[in-house]
């Protein structure tokens, strides 16, 4: 008489995405709906509900063999696995066919190389790139999508690379900051100017200071602690435009 086996810890699910993490020399998987990983990664999606299929952590979601406590204490060194699931979904590997995996990852250069468009200029001219060359020049630079990080992420690291193989840099800001002599003097207008690229404008209305300068975005916070620290709140900031505009095309 052959035996029945019935498993106590199987959970069947379908139509499921699957993200994968080695640690601690085992596998560990989360079963999440479809397009939801690359949403909740890019911070589109907030809800973790409408990302995981179900808060388990599983050794083999196709089989629907669940993670023992043990397990995973041993491995993450903590037992909830909501947390353990979003440890999963940050670090992970997306399991997805091949024909979909193709998918994602054109998706996602597209993003990345109108982001790296969008963000970027040619020093040498100050003018944009179009998609098309920032296109080439990442597949020559053999630039690869890491699917288990954001668009930011990637966009990131798309930049550093080119930056070896073209001219590129990122676009300047160009920023309005004002503050009464009193409240910092030369002192605090000195360490303005040497956070920004150029100062464009420099003038006074009555005890007030007025710059107009070009930064790199990355230096937005830092000014602007400054100046709120410096002036004890009493300072202003106002952004004028967010990428270079090339006067002459404007006219058209």
């Amino acid at each position: 008489m052959s035996k029945i086996f019935t498993p106590t810890n199987q959970i069947r699910l379908t139509n499921v995405a699957i993200v994968r993490l080695k640690k601690g020399g085992k596998r560990f998987e989360i079963a999440c709906y479809k397009n939801k990983v690359l949403s909740w990664r890019s911070n589109s999606e907030k809800d973790i509900d409408e990302v995981l299929q179900t808060h388990t952590v599983f050794t083999n979601v196709s089989k629907g063999q669940a993670a023992k406590k043990d397990e995973l204490q041993k491995a993450f060194n903590k037992t909830d696995e909501t947390e353990i699931c979003k440890e999963i979904l940050s670090k992970g590997e997306l399991q997805v066919s091949e024909k979909e995996r193709q998918s994602c990852l054109d998706t996602q250069l597209n993003s990345i190389v109108n982001s790296v468009a969008a963000l970027c200029v040619n020093p040498e001219t100050r003018r944009p790139y179009p998609a098309s060359i920032i296109e080439k020049s990442l597949k020559d630079a053999h630039f690869s999508v890491k699917m288990n990080r954001n668009t930011k992420q990637n966009t990131l690291e798309a930049i550093k690379i080119l930056k070896d193989h073209m001219p590129i840099e990122r676009s300047r800001m160009k920023l309005r900051v004002s503050f009464a002599g009193k409240e910092g003097g030369g002192k605090l207008k000195e360490s303005v100017v040497k956070l920004a690229n150029a100062v464009e404008h420099e003038e006074w209305d009555e005890a007030t200071l007025h710059l107009t300068l070009l930064i790199d975005p990355g230096q937005y916070r830092v000014i602007d602690e400054l100046v709120r620290n410096e002036t004890k709140g009493k300072g202003l900031l106002e952004l004028l435009e967010l990428k270079e505009v090339v006067e002459s095309e404007e006219l058209f």
